[in-house]
């Protein structure tokens, strides 16, 4: 069975990475610094909860309903480079880091609400209308994806 949020065991897991990140951790690809990808994955899950906003859409290089299914169950991890909203870029318009250990808590505080949340989901920037299943599981690959960047 694929990883998900709505797993406890799987957001546990999350949650531990998480708490190994540090401020000189280096990415291992991009340019965010840690402590910019703590908001910026705390922005992303946000969004998802109805608490920021979106204005851009992203047309994918395939169907969406293809993209979609591709990049929630294909069992490969999620490539570097995949284009981010502005609204959720740092130096755009994320929200700027503040102190990691403040910012992390923020993270982990909406992770569980992401994680308990069952409905009311707005469109997804790429993928359109995706149910609760797939944006737990988009939760997990998302989260997932910038823990690798830096190598936790």
């Amino acid at each position: 069975m694929p990883s998900t949020i709505a797993n406890p065991a799987d957001l546990q897991v999350l949650k531990s990475r998480i708490a190994s990140l540090t401020p000189d951790t280096p990415p291992q690809w991009g340019d965010m610094t840690a402590a910019q990808a703590v908001c910026h994955m705390t922005d992303s899950l946000l969004y998802g909860l109805n608490r920021r906003t979106i204005h851009t859409r992203i047309k994918p290089p395939l169907p969406v309903g293809l993209y979609k299914w591709l990049a929630l169950n294909f069992p490969t991890k999620w490539p570097k480079g995949v284009p981010t909203t502005p609204e959720m870029k740092q130096g755009v318009g994320g929200t700027p880091p503040a102190e990691l250990q403040c910012d992390r808590v923020t993270l982990l505080q909406a992770l569980d609400a992401f994680a308990a949340n069952r409905g009311n989901w707005p469109p997804h920037p790429i993928f359109a209308g995706m149910t609760t299943r797939e944006w737990h599981r988009w939760a997990w690959l998302h989260t997932d994806h910038h823990l690798r960047q830096f190598g936790r």
